[in-house]
């Protein structure tokens, strides 16, 4: 068996892929001296993979920004008002379309399938796709002229790409579909020209619900593939769930295929044992989960391959993560400050590699050279038993059937009494400019430099100065800008029992943005109130409505690494009861406009529609149970991000939200149309500006947009908000940027009052 991957982490084991970019953007790396840091950090990547011992090493799979953009870049997509002229596309443009210039937005940035990482989406306009820059054949011939290295080429398949591109027709499909495959043959024929063996072609779609009457126009693709570029074997990778229709996929002409057998909840090894697997192909055996940070039990990972192996060639397998490992830390060795019981059940992306080569190795020696293996994996997992953090019996209970006393009608005409807003009333998300020098507070905190009387006095100072900030741009519902919190998840992960925290367990979120998921390793409890103080604070600075802001339990869940013996339901319903005791903290300190973000609930969705009814139940009622034991005066809100909400707008209504506020800015508006085709009758705010963008927006385009939505919306239900929150950008365009969107909905205001 072959040892494969699928894509190496790019941030860096100390975020110099971050770092490198950022100074580029700050004027302080040139073009030329980012492009030396880029390809000394690439070729440091696969150095690694290739000492350590992966001989299907992925080339390709880095990027500047996001791996979609680098496609869209190559097959020259880019939107008309990027004023793009044809060839290769500069670095500049790339770099526009990404986070957009004071001139023109950005591209429109969403989740990638059911994870945490954010792709920039494809806009298909009245373009051809042509070849601009070939970047897989010159990453191919990087890597074997600087470290010897017969890489294997990953590039986003045709049919993959296209589902996830935007502004064409749904009858366009077909054709463009044709002309993109046709550019895929010039890209493949010059990867063969080479010498190039493989390429690995990643079609993620496939484990979605995809129409029967796709299936011809996938086999015409990878027929014509395999007709005009005979010479290179293609593999056609899949993850994040089991395939769907099988026997037609695993009947495509291709020289493998990958499947995800951790995510695929049995289905992929199901299918194997149905229909067998073609014995001319590879197996790409996706055994190691790619995707968590939980060490592989390696006898049932054995148990696993035997089951695989009685239904493909042997020969024919190759050892893989179950998807690409950029979802993932790099390494657990620098997480020195880690409980070493917890800490030897961890497995990062240097750590995957290591479980590969393991499971390579067990796999051809005589069973008594492996027992001792075996037999130290299995005291990992003792070890964490034995320590108590988790129950041995685990709960049953769940939240079925907790509701609001009232309607939301009756508890609107109740709000609407004691808060008596302007109609559109202003507001923004929650946080405010995250600054060096507040990120500094936190490190003299952690360093014991300052007093936590000291810290805390600092960062009162910082609420009262954005207190006052927004008391003078004239907002309506105020923030007190979350200048404790390091990130929206971490800063409640620390403050509840369950969870453990890392230091240099970075992965990608969107461009340089980096998260650490907390690690969700025992049963979750609260402890103390972890946002009263700095809300009660803030409020007693104005006579407006501060809201306190919390986040939800699904995006609690789904941003940490979650258990991996329990349930995904139970871990939400442990949160969700922990997160309704703050609640009840901020009501019973006289806060009772209360935000409970819940960002990340759509990403939860599984990716076949059909088992979408049993997530979004659970989802929804962990929701509830946070947040419905309150006063009938007290409104809630939530917020959303980044989702195709005309999915899920039944289960949007169902949270039963007194106030939901969802992005729209770089959609466009796209999902007003959502609105045109369905009542929504709770209060709801539509973000007008793009946050993650340095650009300041005009008045004009914000008015645009609150314009278009009052007309499919109510005014009396309609609020006017950012579309996330601001802790990424600076003061300057902070303040320029809300003055216009106060001015906007003032406008607004008077032409509806008129």
């Amino acid at each position: 068996m072959k040892t494969s991957l699928l894509g190496y982490p790019r941030i860096g084991e100390k975020r110099e892929w971050k770092k490198a970019l950022e100074a580029h953007w700050a004027g302080n790396l040139s073009s030329e001296d980012l492009h030396a840091e880029m390809k000394a950090i690439r070729l440091n990547h696969l150095k690694k993979q290739q000492d350590a011992g992966i001989e299907m090493i992925p080339v390709g799979d880095f990027t500047y920004y996001d791996h979609i953009l680098d496609a869209a870049a190559m097959f020259g997509l880019v939107p008309d008002r990027f004023e793009y002229n044809g060839g290769k596309v500069s670095l500049e443009t790339y770099f526009d379309m990404a986070r957009g210039n004071k001139d023109v937005p950005a591209s429109e940035m969403t989740k990638w399938y059911n994870t945490n990482y954010h792709y920039i989406v494809p806009e298909i306009e009245n373009t051809t796709p042509t070849l601009t820059a070939n970047y897989l054949l010159d990453a191919y011939k990087e890597a074997k002229e600087e470290l010897g290295i017969e890489g294997k080429p990953v590039i986003i398949g045709p049919y993959s790409f296209l589902k996830l591109a935007k502004h064409y027709k749904n009858d366009a499909f077909p054709e463009l579909l044709t002309q993109l495959t046709d550019v895929y043959v010039q890209l493949f024929q010059a990867l063969a020209d080479e010498g190039a063996q493989w390429v690995q072609v990643d079609e993620p779609s496939l484990v979605t619900t995809i129409p029967e009457a796709d299936l011809p126009l996938l086999s015409k693709v990878y027929d014509t593939l395999q007709k005009e570029v005979p010479q290179l074997n293609v593999l056609l990778q899949t993850y994040f769930e089991a395939v769907s229709h099988y026997e037609k996929v695993s009947e495509l002409p291709v020289a493998g295929i990958g499947l995800d057998f951790v995510h695929d909840r049995g289905k992929n090894l199901h299918a194997l044992q149905t229909h067998g697997f073609p014995k001319d192909k590879v197996l790409g055996a996706g055994v190691i989960d790619g995707r968590n940070i939980w060490k592989a039990k390696l006898k049932d990972k054995l148990a696993l391959l035997k089951e695989i192996q009685k239904n493909a060639d042997n020969d024919k397998v190759w050892l893989q993560p179950s998807a690409n490992l950029l979802h993932t830390p790099v390494t657990v060795e620098n997480e020195p400050a880690l409980d070493a019981t917890l800490k030897q059940a961890l497995s990062f992306a240097d750590e995957k590699m290591e479980e590969l080569r393991t499971l390579q190795y067990l796999e051809v020696e005589k069973p008594e050279a492996t027992d001792k293996i075996l037999e130290d994996n299995e005291e990992i997992f003792a070890a964490l038993r034995t320590k108590g953090w988790r129950k041995e019996e685990p709960d049953t209970a769940t939240s079925k059937g907790v509701s609001r006393p009232l309607s939301y009608e009756e508890r609107r005409k109740k709000q609407l009494e004691k808060w008596p807003l302007p109609k559109l009333p202003t507001t923004t998300i929650g946080s405010f400019p995250q600054t060096r020098d507040v990120r500094r507070l936190r490190a003299r905190l952690k360093k014991g430099e300052l007093t936590r009387s000291e810290y805390q006095s600092a960062i009162q100072s910082h609420i009262k100065t954005w207190i006052d900030h927004q008391e003078a741009i004239g907002l309506d519902v105020l923030v007190h800008g979350e200048f404790e919190r390091n990130d929206m998840v971490e800063f409640f992960g620390e403050r509840l029992e369950g969870f453990a925290f890392t230091k240099n367990a970075w992965v990608q979120s969107y461009g340089s943005r980096g998260v650490k998921p907390p690690i969700i390793y025992g049963d979750v409890r609260f402890k103390e109130p972890m946002t009263v103080e700095e809300t009660v604070y803030a409020q007693s600075l104005t006579d407006k409505p501060v809201k306190g802001m919390l986040t939800g339990p699904v995006t609690i869940l789904n941003w940490s690494f979650e258990r991996d013996d329990l349930p995904n339901q139970q871990v939400a319903f442990q949160i969700a009861e922990a997160m309704k005791e703050e609640v009840s903290a901020l009501e019973d300190a006289g806060i009772e406009m209360i935000q409970i973000d819940e960002p990340a609930l759509r990403e939860g969705l599984p990716l076949k529609r059909e088992d979408w009814p049993t997530y979004l139940e659970w989802a929804v009622q962990a929701f509830r149970l946070s947040s419905s034991y309150v006063k009938n005066t007290t409104q809630i809100h939530t917020h959303m991000c980044y989702s195709e909400f005309q999915d899920i707008i039944n289960a949007i209504s169902a949270l039963d939200a007194d106030v939901i506020s969802i992005e729209t800015s770089r959609s466009q508006g796209d999902i007003l149309e959502t609105f045109e085709e369905n009542v929504y009758d709770k209060g709801i705010g539509l973000g007008v500006y793009d946050i993650h963008s340095p650009r300041v927006p005009s008045e004009e385009e914000m008015l645009h947009i609150i314009r278009r939505a009052l007309s499919v919306l109510p005014d009396d239900l309609f609020w006017v908000n950012p579309d996330c929150g601001l802790k990424t950008r600076n003061e300057e365009e902070t303040v320029a940027a809300l003055k216009k969107m106060v001015n906007a909905a003032q406008k607004a205001r008077a032409e509806v009052t008129s």
